[in-house]
């Protein structure tokens, strides 16, 4: 019995041991979001300048984000956001368009600044949260930064993402021997 134990005790500790190393790849992209349609602030009215809102973006990737062998093509923000004074919170859901047609999922938060209650700038980190097809168990996470242009909203994205690879395990039939 006390084999058994040491034996199992070893290998509990090689296995804790072991570890898998896995391969971040990094990148950089940019995209330019159209202004907000549809845009609701509603003010709280607990004092001057507090307010919350719910924004919806449409971009496309003027700099596409690789992932793989495939590319970003176009995207769409939801973001909810607080309001105080100059400064306001955001959350937001971001979904991207590959040019294979699959798709990433990601949740992002920050810090955004406003000048006469238009957005100057914004900074943040965002996580990978899925992905389909090809995309499916994607993992990842990084940086954003945003700056008001004529146009709309210009963002600087960087990060590091992996792909988790499925494996199929083919079932034989049994054979008694």
């Amino acid at each position: 019995m006390r084999v058994f134990f040491a034996i199992l005790v070893l290998s509990t500790v090689g296995c804790l041991g072991a570890t898998t190393a896995r391969a971040q790849t990094s990148f950089t992209a940019s995209e330019l979001c159209a202004k907000p349609d549809p845009q609701l602030i509603i003010p709280v009215g607990d004092r001057p300048g507090h307010a919350l809102g719910l924004l919806h973006f449409k971009c496309q990737w003027t700099t596409p984000m690789q992932i793989g062998s495939d590319a970003s093509k176009d995207a769409e923000d939801v973001e909810t956001i607080e309001i105080n004074g100059n400064v306001q919170r955001a959350n937001g859901w971001h979904m991207t368009t590959m040019q294979s047609g699959d798709k990433v999922f990601v949740s992002y938060w920050g810090k955004e600044t406003l000048k006469d209650g238009a957005l100057v700038g914004s900074k943040g980190t965002w996580a990978f949260t899925g992905g389909t097809g090809t995309l499916t168990g994607v993992m990842g996470k990084g940086t954003y930064g945003c700056a008001s242009s004529a146009d709309g909203v210009r963002c600087d994205v960087e990060g590091s993402y992996e792909l988790t690879v499925s494996r199929t395990i083919k079932k034989y039939p049994y054979h008694p021997q």
